[in-house]
């Protein structure tokens, strides 16, 4: 029973990035993100130097590169490692914009909720990478003969 729930945790955790991050880097690409003012602002203050369109069209299609990379088993960790500086232009505002995500002290604005919510996506993808294998290169078990005498 539980091998079977892991199975099915896995999938559905696989699905739910993929879902997330695709339709979300789509929305990006296609001008239609609801986040697009707050991308803005901090587009603004960070990096500013590239064109804004050309920076919404590279971190959307990103997204969507991440969203499709989990879908693929073994690409877990490749995903884990793409999604650090993701997470860290995703949490910037929290910092670089307090007046967009901010209400007061410790009280969030709804831009600012669903900011602190991707501490949730964090945890999963951790749990994902963690129960692939180990971080190192696996080793192949060496081929043993049998020897019968033959």
């Amino acid at each position: 029973m539980i091998g079977t729930l892991r199975k099915v945790c896995f999938l559905l955790a696989r699905i739910s990035f993929f879902i997330v991050y695709f339709y979300f880097g789509l929305l990006k690409v296609l001008g239609h993100s609801p986040a697009e003012a707050i991308v803005h602002e901090l587009w603004l203050r960070t990096i500013s130097i590239i064109p804004f369109k050309t920076f919404v069209l590279l971190f959307g299609a990103f997204e969507m590169l991440l969203g499709v990379i989990f879908l693929i088993p073994g690409l877990e960790r490749i995903a884990l490692y793409l999604l650090i500086p993701h997470f860290i232009t995703t949490f910037g505002p929290l910092v670089l914009l307090p007046h967009l995500t901010w209400k007061g002290f410790m009280v969030p604005t709804l831009a600012g909720h669903y900011v602190i919510k991707n501490i949730t996506i964090i945890a999963l993808a951790i749990l994902i990478a963690a129960n692939i294998g180990r971080f190192e290169k696996r080793q192949i078990p060496h081929e043993t003969k049998l020897d019968n005498g033959a």
